[in-house]
């Protein structure tokens, strides 16, 4: 079998694949981590860069005499991206799709800034979020709502401007029931959210990633999280390692995944309650987070010979799955 990996790698969920980040002194564990609380707030929402416009070009030569009359080319305007619409206010993030945004309008957690909604929007998160909600829906249509968010989200015609969550700590998370999820530097937000959703689905307890290595909350995070954002705590932790050492002391077996491992048995780990650790896309685990994990586990894939590897995102709900078959 092999790991589970990002669509940039076949590699896999486990073993790192040569020197570089993973024979960094101290594991890897990159700057500040010293001295800092295990367990860093969420960095502000997303942001997008204004555009530049004509006041950022660099400014032109004038003209030769002998090109005066030559006519003007306007390079500027030629490789100058696309509009992006307009940014979120700092410290504020886009949620947008029918169940991510009525996810977030029931939690109380949330600061809620502004509800944009088509009237078909409108009338499908009603079914899944009787009202009164606790903000007044703007009416707008779609080809407004793709110019505000851009032409790449899958907005469903519903976008909520609000606040990012601002994380539980570790001893809280872990009062609730259910494996923990740990991602060694996942960067892809959409494999995060995929992640979360299967967590939500299998009654994990909460997702922890590294503060310096894991995407921010964004709205294409929230989208493939389908609510689950709003449901399953997501901690940044400021060192995975001493992470993994807190969690050990809190009672939980950690199992990292590596491709070569032996299979990963949910019923052999009925007594314990487990943490899963997986690897970076393409890399896997770095080599202090894999010596750090009581021990190292394997998803059997007999399809292997044609299929190399699996995304980090279906690995995560197999394991799942499999120690939900205890």
């Amino acid at each position: 079998m092999k790991p589970p990996s990002d669509h940039r790698s076949g590699r896999g969920h486990g073993r790192p694949h040569g020197p570089g980040r993973a024979d960094r002194p101290h594991g890897g564990e990159r700057g500040h981590g010293e001295g800092r609380t295990e367990f860093a707030p969420r960095r502000g929402g997303e942001r997008d860069r204004p555009d530049r416009g004509h006041g950022g070009a660099p400014h032109a030569r004038p003209p030769r005499p002998e090109q005066a009359s030559r006519p003007h080319r306007d390079f500027t305007a030629e490789h100058r991206p696309p509009p992006r619409g307009p940014a979120a206010p700092r410290g504020t993030v886009w949620i947008y799709g029918v169940h991510p945004v009525a996810a977030a309008l029931a939690n109380p957690a949330r600061r809620l800034r502004r509800l944009v909604l088509t009237e078909e929007a409108e009338a499908a998160i009603a079914t899944h979020l009787p009202r009164p909600w606790p903000l007044q829906p703007e009416r707008s249509e779609r080809e407004r709502l793709d110019q505000m968010l851009g032409r790449d989200a899958v907005h469903q015609g519903a976008a909520l401007l609000a606040d990012p969550l601002t994380p539980p700590v570790l001893a809280q998370t872990l009062e609730r029931p259910g494996a923990v999820l740990v991602l060694d530097q996942v960067t892809d937000p959409r494999n995060v959210g995929a992640i979360l959703r299967s967590a939500a689905a299998f009654g994990a307890a909460a997702v922890i990633v590294q503060e310096r290595h894991a995407p921010e909350e964004t709205g294409a995070l929230a989208k493939a999280a389908s609510g689950a954002l709003e449901t399953v705590p997501l901690l940044r932790a400021v060192n995975l390692a001493r992470t993994l050492v807190a969690l050990k002391a809190a009672g939980l077996w950690t199992v990292g995944l590596d491709a070569d491992a032996p299979p990963l048995s949910g019923p052999a780990l009925a007594a314990r309650r487990v943490a899963l650790v997986l690897g970076a896309e393409g890399e896997g685990l770095r080599r202090l987070t894999r010596e750090t994990c009581d021990e190292v586990a394997g998803l059997p894939m007999p399809g292997a010979g044609r299929m190399a590897s699996l995304n980090v995102a279906a690995a995560a709900a197999v394991a799942l799955y499999e120690l939900a078959r205890r």
